[in-house]
């Protein structure tokens, strides 16, 4: 669901297991402070989205640069009175985002969201009718990507949806960003940060609970805000799907095995094992997943080959066998899926994943992917040629 589509939700429901409920620690004060200490004391080439690397100085040079540059950037922010000063201390609102909500305490105020343009960090900014901020935060998930860094690979807002996801009456922000690294192995790749903020009856504001966004992200469920809703309001998580040791694990909470594609084969060392395909479903989304399982019914690998996608369209085929010469049987997945891109379009196309077999485990293609992009007339066959060749195997005609 896109924000420019439906930005405000009025349907209520209810959070289990008190997810939503601050620690006692989590006060804005004590916030604040750690967050100066982190950026000051964490190790500068640590991200925690997409794995980047990113160049550092020498330690104790880097820490006070660091130190600088969240002073200046702080001065900024600080001095923003109303909303006429956003522009004119360095931070660009984005314009097509900004949204009306019940503030407690302050009525109906303006959301304003804005990107430092130095550091590309996100601002809330709230502003009562009169344009002077009431409110502001930059304590997200998203302005936490690269650790102990001011930089953020922060690009743009993907959704903004509100709903009173703890049943308290009052409008929470559901907030998914869209974040791109310019080093690591995942760089230039677009990838989405989710985040909630609950609105505090106590007082003018809101706050996170950091249980909650590291789930989010953390299993899979930043993809759309409607995941993010299931999870917070329903109790609906994905995180046993990453978590199961066992398939009968998988089944008790819900796993819907795909039958007509399970096989098994002999995997070399790793002994005879099952290739499990199964989808999860979660509000209108199918989560796809694929467990190899050895005799004992553990489970010794995870697959995700739906990757960002929203969701399985259809499974086109799964396949073992050798791909890259060395032997060892590998499995080949091809699939139609679906997603809904910032205009709010249902997009389906093709995709393929490629696992290799090596000691232990499977190792997921990214070589091929990167210079064969799937269509939708590519079939299992065509695939595997192509994927063949790849690593240098002749054609058979």
């Amino acid at each position: 669901m896109s924000s420019s589509e439906k930005p405000i939700r009025k349907k209520y429901g209810r959070l289990q297991g008190g997810l939503h409920k601050p620690p006692a620690f989590c006060r804005w004060g004590y916030i604040w402070s750690v967050f100066l200490i982190c950026l000051v004391l964490c190790p500068s080439g640590t991200a925690l989205a997409a794995g980047e690397q990113d160049g550092a100085g020498s330690g104790e040079d880097t820490q006070q640069e660091v130190a600088a540059q969240y002073r200046e950037y702080q001065s900024r922010l600080e001095a923003v009175e109303n909303r006429w000063e956003i522009p004119e201390n360095g931070f660009e609102i984005v314009q097509d985002q900004i949204f009306p909500i019940e503030l407690a305490g302050q009525g109906e105020v303006s959301m304003i969201p804005a990107f430092d343009e130095t550091y590309h960090r996100l601002v809330l900014f709230f502003a009562d009718e009169d344009g002077q901020i009431v409110y502001r935060t930059d304590q997200l998930e998203t302005n936490s990507r690269i650790r102990g860094r001011m930089l953020q690979p922060n690009r743009g807002i993907a959704a903004i949806v509100f709903e009173d996801l703890n049943q308290d009456g009052w409008m929470d922000v559901v907030l998914l960003t869209t974040c791109v690294n310019v080093s690591g192995p995942y760089a230039g790749k677009p990838y989405r940060v989710g985040d909630v903020l609950f609105q505090d009856r106590r007082q003018t504001g809101f706050y996170r609970d950091y249980r909650v966004a590291d789930k989010i992200n953390r299993f899979g469920m930043n993809k759309n805000t409607e995941l993010i809703t299931a999870f917070v309001r329903d109790g609906q998580s994905t995180e046993f799907l990453y978590t199961a040791s066992t398939l009968d694990e998988l089944l008790e909470k819900g796993l819907q095995i795909i039958p007509e594609q399970c096989y098994t084969r002999m995997f070399g060392k790793l002994g005879r094992l099952q290739v499990v395909p199964g989808v999860y479903r979660v509000a209108s989304f199918d989560i796809f997943m694929i467990y190899v399982v050895n005799e004992q019914d553990s489970i010794i690998a995870s697959l995700q080959p739906m990757g960002t996608y929203d969701n399985l369209y259809a499974l086109k085929g799964i396949n073992c066998q050798d791909i890259d010469g060395d032997g060892l049987k590998d499995i080949v997945i091809l699939a139609k899926y679906s997603y809904e891109n910032d205009q709010g379009e249902i997009i389906v196309e093709s995709d393929y994943a490629i696992y290799y077999q090596r000691t232990g485990g499977f190792s997921a293609d990214v070589n091929m992917k990167s210079r064969y992009r799937c269509s939708d007339d590519d079939t299992m066959e065509k695939l595997i040629q192509k994927a063949r060749a790849y690593w240098g195997w002749r054609s058979e005609e």
